[in-house]
């Protein structure tokens, strides 16, 4: 137990002054809102957007699915505001839909999703050519499967068929979509439609491309395709960029990102006479159990049908960001009330700062599990994580403080099983390194998890099982050059990722040789 002399006042609370502020222009600086050229306006709409009528808790997986109207009825009314058109992908229980969009004077681009079972293919095919021939002023255009060829579900030549099936059938204009490069592998498709339905999704692309060089990538494509099979038109189908999840190479997430993207495309979409259509009306947070955090997140609206800024007006990355702050603030200042009073001027000063970065941190993973986490397992991972990086605040806090009474005990509690707490830190390194090497395009990079154990540990090393944290400090520094190289160097989230392992590798190394001097096999617990 140690007790200072005299309680260092001042240079505490100016360190808390100076803390608090780092605090405030962390978050602002996450949610500044940031002005750009609108794209659409009351007196502008813009041509077509992608629209699949799902509630946030619905998903095309639960059948039979219907139609929720009072849902509908006021996604088409908020559409019609800002759109012309909507693009739908399946006919399962949606015929009424076009019904519905003749009320709110909206067109239709009509799909049928064709797949690998021939029976529920002839079902949409029978469902697209009967409501096509029954709202001749709502359906502009037929859409034969999407993304099937890319899927590999049917081949080009039953996909051809299909398409000079239904153009017998109905006066409507027919297409396909897929992925642009599906076109070039399929040239025979291409000769059936009556026009191209392109996907330019620079995001997702095998070669991704960054925020800054996307634009001019769609505007290549498009020309490039407009030139190779002319006199054919070419209608973008689906074009867009998520607000959220992890950056692939050089392309980032972010609601910032994707205003940039939409607004630019559609003001040099409409510049040229292109036909567009923007992926998507509304986050679909079903999405994710397929395509990880990115697939719900690419709407122009949220998943509770709130503007997220993408269309006009100022756009934020992180809108309720005074939210965020005043969480990490009560935070901190419940570990300053924890750790009690500092011991020495040094620790006073550096003790705010420790609370600052550990809320901070917190407040960061908490928001990655928010916008990631799909079912109970991935939740309980994120809350183990929450609740591990809240004791390795309060051991490192009361490391720095003069301790007497319960603080003193918890304090001996926490230190006599620092061991721990390392190691499942360091367990939780080595799993996602371990994917993240291995399985990595939809998983997400929990830096902020382990920023703070590893700096804790790192500066102050504990006694821990010598064998289990040589095999963890192991697998977590092998896998940092082989990621790196897998995401390349303009991957800002992995060079985090990567200096987080690093600080992980370099703290289990620091435990494991205290551990071999102090010749203790493992953490020994006192009651």
């Amino acid at each position: 137990m140690t007790t200072p002399t005299r309680f260092p006042l001042p240079p505490y609370l100016l360190a808390c002054l100076f803390a608090l502020l780092a605090l405030a222009s962390f978050w602002y600086g996450l949610g500044r809102p940031v002005s750009l050229p609108d794209a659409a306006t009351p007196t502008h709409k813009l041509q077509c957007a992608s629209y699949t009528p799902f509630d946030k808790d619905q998903s095309p997986f639960e059948q039979p699915f219907r139609l929720r109207p009072e849902r509908v009825e006021a996604d088409l009314a908020l559409l019609a505001g800002r759109f012309r058109c909507i693009r739908t992908y399946s006919m399962t229980g949606l015929e009424e839909l076009p019904k519905l969009a003749r009320q709110h004077g909206l067109k239709m681009l009509l799909g049928a999703w064709v797949n690998a079972d021939p029976t529920q293919t002839r079902r949409e095919i029978d469902a697209l050519v009967r409501v096509a021939g029954a709202y001749p002023d709502v359906v502009e255009a037929l859409v034969v499967g999407n993304e099937t060829l890319l899927r590999k579900e049917v081949t080009a030549q039953q996909l051809a068929a299909l398409i000079r099936e239904v153009k017998a059938r109905v006066v409507q204009p027919v297409t396909y979509a897929d992925v642009w490069e599906f076109w070039l592998k399929h040239p025979e498709v291409a000769s059936e439609v009556d026009f191209l339905t392109i996907h330019l999704l620079p995001y997702w692309e095998d070669q991704p491309t960054g925020i800054d060089a996307a634009l001019a990538h769609v505007a290549e494509v498009r020309r490039w395709f407009g030139e190779r099979f002319a006199p054919k038109d070419i209608l973008i189908g689906e074009t867009g960029w998520p607000s959220e999840g992890r950056q692939r190479e050089t392309a980032l997430p972010s609601r910032v990102n994707e205003a940039r993207f939409i607004r630019g495309f559609v003001t040099m979409a409409e510049q040229h006479g292109w036909r567009y259509n923007l992926i998507e009306a509304f986050d679909q947070p079903w999405k994710r159990v397929s395509e990880g955090t990115m697939g719900g997140y690419w709407g122009l609206f949220d998943a509770d049908r709130e503007d997220k800024g993408i269309l006009a007006g100022p756009v934020s990355n992180l809108p309720h960001w005074p939210w965020h702050l005043t969480v990490s603030a009560l935070l901190a200042i419940a570990a300053l009330f924890v750790a009690g009073r500092p011991a020495s001027v040094p620790t006073a000063l550096l003790l705010p700062f420790l609370a600052a970065l550990g809320t901070t941190s917190i407040a960061l993973w908490a928001e990655l599990a928010r916008v990631s986490c799909r079912y109970a397992g991935e939740w309980l991972w994120a809350a183990t994580l929450t609740g591990l990086n809240l004791i390795v605040l309060a051991h490192s806090a009361l490391a720095l403080a003069s301790r007497d009474g319960w603080r003193a005990r918890l304090f001996a509690w926490l230190e006599t099983r620092g061991g721990w707490w390392l190691c499942a830190a360091g367990f939780a390194a080595a799993v996602s390194m371990l994917a993240l090497v291995f399985d990595p395009r939809y998983r997400e990079f929990p830096s902020a998890a382990l920023l703070l154990p590893a700096l804790v540990y790192l500066c102050r090393p504990v006694v821990a099982p010598r064998r289990e944290t040589g095999l963890l400090c192991a697998l977590v520094g092998a896998g940092i050059v082989p990621q790196l190289i897998q995401e390349t160097p303009g991957n800002l989230q992995a060079l985090g990722w990567a200096l987080v392992s690093t600080l992980m590798a370099a703290a289990l190394w620091r435990s494991l040789r205290r551990s071999r001097a102090s010749g203790v096999a493992a953490p020994v617990a006192v009651g």
